[in-house]
């Protein structure tokens, strides 16, 4: 489990984050809610060590990692998918995928093929290079390099963000059977509640670098997530 427990963040003497606390077990889709520059990103960032935070906790399996480095997270099975999708653009999808392999031990360093099963277009693509695929087949390349990494949690920023629909349909089939299986946390950030309803058991929303509301889906009023969401 992660629990992320009070966390302030800073950038300069600007602050980001007050008091943010939220939880990611595994087989469930933790949902982080909210609209733009309210915080949500900055929390990823926290988490996965992109940015130090300036008070607070994050514990991952009981464990305090708030003052790891990134790349001591990513060995401890945290992966991120950036907003932007953040592909080595010269590189091939292969190499592409093949940089996940940087936190694996020497004898787990292959391709699963169960990433070809979850995003069959890759194996057709495979000497492509990065920057030559849609925003779409970039945006599945870095969900699959993340996979690469074998986590056990996976931190999704706005996946469906400038993607085509019947992509996000795929994206969202896959965010479904990785949490079916039940060993692996999933935190997914999005604008888009009815993507984030579809997939998700617990709803956190944002606003201002607080956390506003949070619950589980049933229990949390659609009217009131969708109030705070509109712009």
């Amino acid at each position: 489990m992660l629990q992320v427990e009070k966390v302030d963040l800073y950038y300069g003497a600007a602050i980001a984050l007050r008091q943010v606390s939220l939880t990611a077990e595994a087989g469930a889709v933790t949902c982080l809610l909210g609209r733009n520059g309210v915080g949500k990103t900055s929390t990823l960032r926290a988490i996965v060590g992109a940015h130090p935070i300036a008070s607070g906790s994050i514990k991952w399996d009981g464990e305090e990692i708030s003052r790891l480095p990134m790349y001591e997270r990513a060995r401890r099975g945290i992966a991120w998918v950036p907003q932007g999708r953040d592909v080595f653009p010269l590189l091939t999808v292969r190499e592409n995928l093949e940089t996940g392999f940087a936190v694996l031990p020497r004898g787990a360093r292959k391709i699963p093929d169960e990433i070809f099963d979850l995003f069959p277009v890759l194996k057709t693509m495979l000497r492509r290079r990065g920057g030559d695929l849609s925003g779409g087949q970039q945006q599945q390349l870095a969900i699959a390099r993340a996979l690469v990494m074998k986590p056990r949690l996976i931190v999704l920023d706005e996946p469906t963000e400038g993607i085509q629909p019947s992509i996000i349909k795929d994206i969202g089939r896959v965010i479904a059977l990785l949490r079916s299986r039940g060993d692996m946390a999933i935190l997914l950030v999005e604008q888009y509640f009815d993507f984030a309803q579809e997939l998700a058991q617990t709803m956190v929303v944002m606003d201002r670098g607080d956390i506003v509301l949070a619950g589980r889906r049933e229990d949390l009023d659609e009217a009131d997530v969708r109030r705070r969401l509109s712009v």
